[in-house]
């Protein structure tokens, strides 16, 4: 373990600063917000029913045509909505007339998402990111928006430049990487895994539960790194984030 942790301490020196990562373990996220029930995800219900049953709150980010950060998972409307526009492709007016199927909600900005939640529970921000895509544009539209507002908060990501650019332009905002080692995954060798580290160099990891108890994610947690770990919707996966890593980001049967 001690030539691993060598290692790691070439990617990051110090380690993070528990004053400013700490908060992070304390807290179950609900991911996507609490959806279920009529709810549906990453929808405003969703957010209100998770500040109100006090869980942190995972969400998504994707951009509209005018550059502005939007509430959402998919990189299209079919699923949620039924529409097959990218969304991309539309203002941020015409998201907020667009309604979820089966929901009186419609998309909404991340503006609208810290007014609506002001500080109550703490927000884990993911930026999607694909090959090709301006991640450098999306990047700047959450940190402008996030600039001013005073809850606990992190910004995450797949794509390693995500946290890079934060730690570069906006150094203040906690900044995570998240990685799966599966099919799914981009990072399923070792190789990948160590590089995206080195380039991220992030506050905190956002791991797949199917690849936990592993050896590179202890090492980190061992260095100091927080380490939470999605989709936890079992109790059997819950058991398994309670002991492999600090906090779940958790949905349906996976939220005590």
């Amino acid at each position: 373990m001690r030539s691993l942790l060598s290692r790691i301490d070439r990617f990051f020196a110090p380690p993070p600063d528990p004053a400013r990562v700490g908060w992070l373990g304390a807290w179950t996220y609900a991911h996507r917000g609490l959806h279920g029930a009529g709810r549906i995800e990453n929808s405003p219900s969703a957010f209100r029913a998770a500040v109100e049953a006090g869980l942190g709150i995972e969400c998504d980010i994707q951009r509209t045509r005018d550059g502005w950060p939007m509430v959402y998972h998919d990189w299209d409307f079919a699923r949620l909505i039924g529409r097959a526009e990218a969304g991309e492709t539309l203002t941020h007016e015409e998201w907020r007339a667009l309604k979820y199927l089966d929901s009186d909600d419609s998309p909404f900005a991340l503006t609208d998402l810290l007014e609506l939640v002001k500080g109550k529970v703490p927000l884990l921000i993911e930026i999607k990111s694909r090959k090709g895509y301006d991640v450098d544009r999306t990047c700047r539209a959450v940190a402008d928006t996030l600039a001013s507002y005073d809850g606990q908060f992190a910004v995450m990501s797949f794509d390693p430049r995500v946290s890079r650019w934060l730690r570069r332009h906006a150094p203040q905002i906690v900044r995570g990487l998240v990685m799966r080692e599966d099919e799914k995954g981009y990072t399923q060798k070792a190789w990948q895994r160590h590089f995206a580290l080195w380039i991220a160099k992030p506050d905190f990891m956002a791991y797949h539960i199917a690849a936990l108890p592993n050896r590179f994610v202890q090492g980190l947690r061992d260095y100091g790194m927080p380490v939470l770990t999605w989709t936890i919707d079992t109790p059997v996966k819950l058991a398994l984030a309670l002991t492999c890593a600090d906090a779940p980001i958790a949905e349906g049967a996976g939220i005590t």
